[in-house]
């Protein structure tokens, strides 16, 4: 691998071979969410816990201090919004010179398999690949569902993470799902968690996380998760003992429980 592009990899995926990404790119296609309605804001008291950021252009410009950043994955896809006519039809929307003038580790881009627009998605990630690699960065493909939730399944998420990696993402962010490892076994690049399943607790987001890291996966993209719990702090600190200190579900939990106690700092 060549310097540059080992050394962008090396800022996002730590010594231990393990990441805590934390994206806040909802608002290109959802607008305000619910505790994103002011990034710098939710960011502020967590930022320090993840390994990279994951945003578009205008919220780092706005909302992320170039002199206390973590390692940027820019967000360069899009076009397409929740009140649209279809999520999936999104193109290119960042140049590789603009993500070179941010000085980000590495870019982001969705692809739609089996949507209609799946043919669109795929070559704009092979675009984005031909010009990552001409200037060493790495590309980290997003296999999106859109609204179609119901397709995050091993047999899909598989088939999408390998042809993400045969056209040349360096890392592969998907859902979790049952069966993880059927997902990274076929997948020859590092694979990020997305969210999983709905669920009601913290137990719940700490099991499919060990789940899927002792399945395979290198780490988490996690962000709902994080910054829309009550205690986001607790959260990511709970998180980051998964990742990067083997932690059990159970001690994981005792983290969070600790850290929104006050007992923990």
């Amino acid at each position: 691998m060549e310097w540059g592009m080992a050394n962008r990899m090396a800022q996002l995926i730590q010594s231990d071979g393990r990441c805590l990404f934390l994206p806040i790119d909802h608002g290109y296609f959802q607008g305000p969410t619910r505790k994103l309605e002011q990034p710098r804001k939710t960011l502020e008291p967590i930022v320090q816990y993840a390994d990279a950021v994951f945003v578009t252009r205008g919220v780092l410009r706005s909302s992320v201090d170039p002199d206390k950043a973590k390692p940027i994955i820019l967000r360069v896809s899009g076009g397409t919004s929740m009140v649209g006519k279809d999520l999936a039809n999104e193109g290119i929307t960042t140049s590789m010179e603009e993500a070179i003038r941010l000085n980000v580790s590495a870019v982001g881009i969705s692809i739609f398999v089996g949507s209609d627009y799946e043919k669109e998605s795929l070559l704009n990630l092979s675009k984005l690949v031909d010009d990552g690699e001409k200037y060493g960065i790495p590309v980290m493909a997003v296999t999106a569902v859109g609204k179609e939730l119901e397709k995050r399944d091993a047999r899909y998420l598989a088939l999408c993470s390998r042809i993400a990696a045969e056209l040349g993402a360096r890392v592969v962010k998907t859902y979790w799902c049952e069966n993880f490892d059927k997902v990274t076994q076929g997948c020859p690049v590092p694979v990020v968690m997305a969210g999983g399943p709905h669920v009601d607790t913290e137990l719940e987001v700490f099991e499919f996380v060990h789940d899927g890291i002792q399945k395979g996966a290198v780490g988490v993209n996690l962000g709902r998760n994080v910054w829309q719990n009550d205690h986001p702090v607790a959260m990511i600190k709970a998180l980051r003992a998964i990742i990067h200190e083997n932690a059990t579900p159970k001690e994981a939990q005792e983290i969070y429980d600790s850290v929104k106690s006050g007992k923990q700092e």
